[in-house]
């Protein structure tokens, strides 16, 4: 694969400046937006004086966990503009979530608030390896959503050719990756294997793609996806981070040179650890809920928004900024069997461990009788399903897991295609009979 690695001169002075310089900042930008949510979200009013808590008494970043957390149904109980801290007259764009698990959540931002948005996209499509001049394939779904948008507007911003295909109709997408020849595509791990099927089954080689960079988020993935979609598209596969709520994707990004984590973009997000249960601060290094306050969103500021994402900050590597590990799972899609905790990633980590599986999975919930039970479906590679694949993977479970579960293989494509995030996890325990029916 080619080296992507960037110049120094290419990095903005912000990516390189000391951490004392950095944190400074920081602090400037957090006393500001602290000022700012408290004197124009009531919410925020209200839960501060609630708290105990003023704007003038954050002196230090540390004093920002004094400041209550933030919380997805609070956006929700403020439906549709009860978070937004500008007249009206000021938003230039609204985004909001599918509402497919209750109200929507809908966020809102001012012009500025794009600019910022479009930076830090660019930002994060260089450290991928984008390079001006690229074509860029953004398979981000376009809409109320951010993902097609938010790369969209980084990748001109970035000086790149965009290619708007959107999510769907994935003969097409082959025909244009073919066609148009990109150095760059943007879309959900889960449907670049989507697409990776289309290619095998129209007969085209992925390495002879003019594809140099995928760059991957808006779901989890494993370092095993990684290495399965590097060897079979020879390009790099980088992740990206981000949530409508803090601004869309961008918030966080890999860089191509050391794929060691995602540098935060700590200038515009401050990022926490906390303990999911116990809701203290956890210091760098110990795995917990990620945490965002935002430093200079004006439309809608953000302070302390529990994403729910597990993961860990570690020490900059690449870039000054500390990054954040993987996200290897969210605290509300963790499976209890059995009284193990099991995480999908965690079975598409063994899943490709096993000859003749592929990467396409579903782990269904079911409770007969008084305990919950774990099937996972996975398919086969080939049509010939190997006799001793469900075995092993149900082995690996039991071993790396703790957990026993049924292992059902099925025929390639059996499963449904999902055009953004995967269903990785479908709860039937609601549908089972109750222990002792008839």
């Amino acid at each position: 694969m080619l080296d992507l690695a960037p110049r120094p001169g290419d990095l903005e002075p912000i990516e390189t400046a000391s951490v004392d310089e950095l944190r400074s900042l920081q602090l400037q930008r957090l006393q500001w937006t602290l000022r700012h949510a408290y004197e124009n979200v009531p919410f925020y009013r209200r839960t501060f004086d609630a708290a105990g808590v003023h704007p003038g008494d954050c002196r230090s970043l540390e004093d920002l966990a004094r400041f209550p957390y933030t919380t997805k149904q609070d956006l929700r109980d403020n439906y549709p503009f009860g978070m937004f801290a500008v007249p009206r007259q000021r938003i230039a764009r609204i985004h909001a979530s599918s509402g497919t698990t209750g109200q929507p959540t809908v966020v809102g931002y001012t012009q500025q608030d794009l600019d910022m948005w479009a930076g830090v996209m660019a930002r994060s499509m260089r450290a991928a390896g984008a390079r001006p001049g690229d074509r860029v394939h953004v398979a981000y779904g376009y809409g109320l959503f951010t993902g097609g948008l938010g790369a969209h507007y980084g990748a001109e911003r970035l000086g790149c050719a965009v290619i708007p295909v959107s999510g769907g109709m994935t003969e097409r997408q082959v025909r244009l990756l073919v066609d148009f020849a990109p150095d760059v595509i943007m879309v959900t791990p889960s449907y670049m294997l989507t697409i990776l099927d289309e290619l095998d089954r129209q007969g085209v080689d992925p390495r002879q793609l003019s594809l140099k960079v995928g760059i991957f988020g808006a779901e989890p993935w494993t370092e095993s996806m990684r290495t399965e979609v590097e060897h079979r598209l020879d390009m790099h596969a980088v992740d990206v981070y981000g949530l409508s709520e803090v601004i869309g994707p961008g918030v966080s990004q890999e860089c191509v040179e050391t794929k060691d984590g995602l540098h935060v973009w700590e200038d515009h997000f401050y990022p926490e650890v906390i303990d999911p249960t116990f809701e203290n601060v956890l210091p760098d290094g110990e795995s917990g809920e990620l945490v965002f306050t935002s430093l200079t969103k004006q439309a809608m500021p953000i302070i302390r928004y529990r994403t729910r994402d597990l993961t860990r900050l570690l020490p900059g590597t690449a870039r000054t900024m500390r990054r954040m590990e993987k996200v290897t799972g969210r605290s509300d899609d963790m499976m209890i069997v059995r009284g193990v905790n099991v995480f999908p990633t965690q079975i598409e980590e063994l899943i490709l461990r096993v000859p003749g599986l592929a990467p396409h999975y579903q782990c269904v919930l079911e409770r007969p009788g008084r305990l919950d039970e774990l099937t996972v479906r996975v398919e086969a590679r080939s049509p010939e399903i190997p006799d001793r694949a469900a075995g092993e993977l149900a082995e690996l479970i039991k071993h790396n897991i703790g957990v026993s579960v049924r292992v059902d293989v099925v025929p390639p494509a059996a499963l449904e295609r999902s055009i953004g995030k995967a269903r990785r996890i479908v709860d039937r325990r609601a549908a089972s009979p109750p222990a002792g029916a008839t």
